[in-house]
């Protein structure tokens, strides 16, 4: 998360089962200043963990998002919301169910009330989903913070986070309800043949023959499939392995990481949020601090150097970028 000026700060409130996995979706995204898990409307003040469980304080698990809206609108925290929630069951989410893991989004304004109603509209009348859009709309109340150990807990606990999440059915149903379907055709018409096959089926290019394995000029790396910003130059380096290697992504919201057991190994795969592009494999033998290795395809990125940045309207990420020495 990003610790810039927080003059313009606003706070958005959303619940949607467990607040631990309702951190990592809107984490590390620019413009968001701090996430906070916690609890709110209900009727007990400072309720703990236990007492919120056992449905006597009317207080649901959710997630306090401060943040910049001339960075990242109400609108894209909305879109981010649903994609990460069965806006269908009011009873709970996924294998969490009662009143306290409720889905709901709190509003601090009415300008938020208005464009979340708006927005459950417009999911309403796309016809994704054959059930009722029942998510809750209500004033933002109290946020009473969570115990200590609920904050990052994917951080803390990454291991256990990992198979809670997946036990809990929930990344099996955004997977099947929120994918959209890709242009396989346009995107072959678009994409070079290896690009297609890098990005679409997960094929790897021949390492030191790649556009990117190499490059030292300062700039910013980009999806090749959606143009979302992935990786700044500052944080490459030279790994000797043949494929551009970062020590970080730009944002870590926009990318997702997927245990892959293809040919027989076991791996980390790197693709984008946006587009779901196979960018590459992440290692743990990467530089300090972080110690990691984000080993990507050149074939899954276009490189806009430094100077184009502003004139391709990727103007806001130069503080992103340095010259290197």
């Amino acid at each position: 998360m990003e610790n810039n000026n927080q003059n313009n700060a606003q706070l958005a409130t959303f619940a949607g089962g467990c607040f631990w996995c309702m951190v990592t979706p809107f984490e590390e995204l620019p413009g968001i200043h701090g996430i906070v898990s916690g609890y709110t409307g209900g009727h007990t003040v400072n309720p703990t963990y236990e007492e919120v469980c056992s449905e006597t304080t009317g207080h649901a698990e959710a997630v306090q998002i401060t943040y910049d809206p001339d960075i990242f609108p109400y609108s894209k925290l909305l879109d981010i919301y649903w994609r990460s929630v069965d806006p269908t069951d009011a009873g709970g989410q996924f294998h969490d169910r009662g009143s306290s893991y409720r889905p709901a989004i709190f509003y601090h304004n009415e300008e938020q009330h208005k464009e979340a109603l708006a927005s459950k509209e417009e999911l309403e009348k796309s016809g994704r989903f054959n059930k009722p859009i029942v998510v809750a709309l209500e004033p933002a109340t109290v946020f009473y913070p969570a115990e200590e150990y609920h904050q990052g807990y994917h951080h803390k606990n990454p291991l256990r986070y990992k198979y809670y999440r997946q036990g809990t059915g929930r990344d099996a149903f955004l997977q099947q309800n929120w994918n959209t379907p890709k242009d396989k055709e346009e995107l072959r018409k678009r994409l070079t043949p290896m690009q297609f096959e890098v990005t679409q089926n997960k094929g790897t290019e021949p390492p030191f023959r790649n556009e990117f394995y190499n490059n030292t000029e300062p700039g910013l790396y980009v999806d090749i499939v959606s143009g979302e910003p992935l990786f700044s130059s500052k944080d490459q380096f030279d790994a000797g392995c043949g494929w551009p290697s970062f020590s970080k992504p730009l944002h870590g919201g926009n990318i997702q990481e997927h245990q892959d057991y293809s040919h027989g190994m076991s791996r980390v795969e790197v693709r984008s949020r946006e587009a779901d592009s196979h960018l590459g494999h992440v290692f743990n033998d990467g530089p300090k601090p972080g110690g990691l290795r984000y080993c990507i395809n050149s074939a899954a990125l276009r490189f806009i150097p430094k100077d184009k940045l502003e004139q391709e309207g990727y103007g806001r990420y130069l503080p992103d970028i340095e010259e290197k020495a």
